[in-house]
């Protein structure tokens, strides 16, 4: 189904808008994929459409090349949608939801001619073939993951929260919260295979949850759920070789006593001059300075997120706006970046239940 908030509109002061895509938890109140309306001058959102053709769209992925947006099911069994965007902001659906031979996927992207997810629930990642219209192919090509962490709770089996390719297209990374480790390994784009060339340890019981490459290609930054850290890496592209070489503490400040805070996404700004954390808990978003070089993060400064419970944090292509996506309070904050100094001044926020990720065209 289809909700219309208001008339679609094409043009925004004379040049076509610019989309943001708005997944949300249908299980708890959400609309599924909300479509807003991006500000040219000031960078609000401003809803437009929801379709809830899909459960739980918990994490959504765009095809630049194709215009095609790619939705997980995070349910059990897992699946995956594709929509066709069009210049109005529409999302026209490419067949149905497609199974991806795993259990609660969180986290999908587009590698080359194939559509990756990363299945938290089943410990595994999926490849699946892309058509040239985009749409999913039905027979995934599954990657089990083996292993397990001291957390008793969390980390009993293998939990794939992340996959993506690294910037060259060669490498397919695998982020494991139940395995304390990153596998990297290289895709079989005719076949769909995911062969496991190396698998980088990290801290035990320290629950890698998400990794984020700095635009020079040879750093990378793992953001660790069961401790407050984040690692910094060297990565080798001519090799598919992640080094680490650093951990630094991301701070619990304004946590309730007694409570834990969950990291949740790392985000390295557009310039490659900042790297910021959003910590669930503490609902902060820290700012860490990058002057020292891409290998040195220095924490500069943490904001409220606000909302409650920040799940995802992505600066806007031009580098001018980060938006938060707080999933408990059901809202996106979206804030103004200081171009010199990386300072976040709050700008706005729209109301969105059961928000958790945002991607733009």
């Amino acid at each position: 189904m289809i909700y219309s908030a208001q008339p679609v509109v094409e043009r925004q002061r004379g040049h076509p808008v610019q989309w943001a895509y708005i997944g949300s938890f249908t299980s708890g109140g959400g609309r599924g994929i909300t479509v807003a309306a991006v500000d040219a001058a000031t960078g609000a959102l401003t809803p437009r459409t929801s379709v809830d053709a899909v459960v739980n769209p918990s994490c959504l992925a765009l095809a630049r090349d194709t215009g095609v947006l790619y939705a997980v099911s995070d349910t059990e069994p897992g699946a995956v949608a594709a929509f066709r965007t069009g210049v109005d902001g529409s999302l026209s659906a490419l067949g149905p939801a497609v199974d991806v031979g795993g259990r609660g996927p969180t986290h999908l992207s587009v590698a080359g001619r194939r559509l990756l997810t990363a299945n938290y629930g089943s410990g595994s990642v999926s490849s699946l073939a892309m058509g040239p219209d985009g749409s999913v192919s039905d027979a995934p090509v599954v990657l089990a993951h083996h292993g397990s962490g001291p957390d008793e709770e969390r980390q009993r089996e293998p939990h794939a929260h992340q996959v993506l390719p690294d910037p060259g297209g060669r490498w397919v990374l695998s982020v494991d919260l139940g395995t304390d480790s990153v596998r990297v390994c290289a895709l079989d784009q005719d076949t769909g295979e995911l062969r496991v060339r190396a698998e980088t340890v990290l801290r035990a019981g320290s629950g890698p949850r998400h990794l984020a490459f700095h635009p020079d290609g040879e750093v990378a930054y793992v953001l660790h759920e069961l401790e407050p850290q984040m690692t910094v890496c060297r990565w080798d592209p001519a090799y598919g070789r992640l080094e680490p070489l650093a951990e630094v503490a991301i701070e619990p400040e304004g946590a309730p006593e007694g409570e834990r805070v969950h990291p949740s996404v790392v985000s390295v700004s557009p310039d490659g001059r900042f790297v910021r954390a959003a910590v669930r808990g503490s609902n902060r978003v820290l700012t860490f300075s990058l002057a020292d070089g891409p290998e040195k993060p220095q924490l500069t400064s943490g904001v409220d997120c606000g909302g409650s419970w920040p799940r995802d944090l992505v600066a806007d292509p031009s580098g001018r706006w980060l938006y938060v996506v707080n999933e408990w309070s059901g809202d996106v904050t979206w804030f103004d970046v200081d171009a010199e100094s990386g300072q976040l001044r709050r700008g706005g926020a729209v109301e969105v239940p059961a928000a958790a990720c945002v991607v733009f065209s």
